[in-house]
């Protein structure tokens, strides 16, 4: 039995521990905002945070979840009022959106890690994140204003 929480709530599986996360949290937990989108760990559309850790949920076994605390975009902030949902808002980050989940959770990892990112920290943590709509400066600005001053 592997066992783990998501977004607070415990769950436990059965069988087969080399089922990607991802699927997990799509089709068993029916939490559907991490997004699938190239399988291989390389878009950045299915991040998570695996206890606070950005990680790529198609290539993160739910073994690999064992005993941790996964975070979904759901359970990011009760009212979806997390800073950075509220900085995506303000600067109108989305455009299709697809991607916008796993860029939230990796913006996300990256503040709680360096709450004073300049822009080459953004562009190092953001880089394998994949907008196709090419929204990135807006993502940018998005982090940059939710910048601690460096002290």
């Amino acid at each position: 039995m592997i066992e783990f929480t998501i977004n607070g709530e415990a769950h436990s599986v059965e069988g087969d521990g080399t089922l990607p996360l991802l699927w997990y949290l799509r089709d068993v937990a029916t939490l559907t905002g991490t997004k699938y989108g190239c399988g291989a760990g390389l878009c950045g559309a299915c991040t998570v945070h695996l206890d606070g850790e950005a990680v790529r949920s198609c290539v993160t076994s739910v073994a690999a979840a064992e005993g941790k605390a996964v975070t979904t975009i759901e359970g990011l902030a009760e009212n979806a009022d997390h800073p950075v949902q509220q900085a995506w808002a303000k600067h109108q980050v989305p455009q299709c959106g697809y991607c916008q989940p796993g860029q939230i959770m990796q913006a996300a990892a990256l503040l709680a890690k360096n709450p004073s990112p300049d822009t080459d920290a953004i562009d190092e943590a953001m880089a394998g994140n994949i907008c196709r709509c090419g929204t990135y400066p807006r993502i940018k600005a998005a982090l940059l204003d939710l910048a601690e001053p460096a002290s």
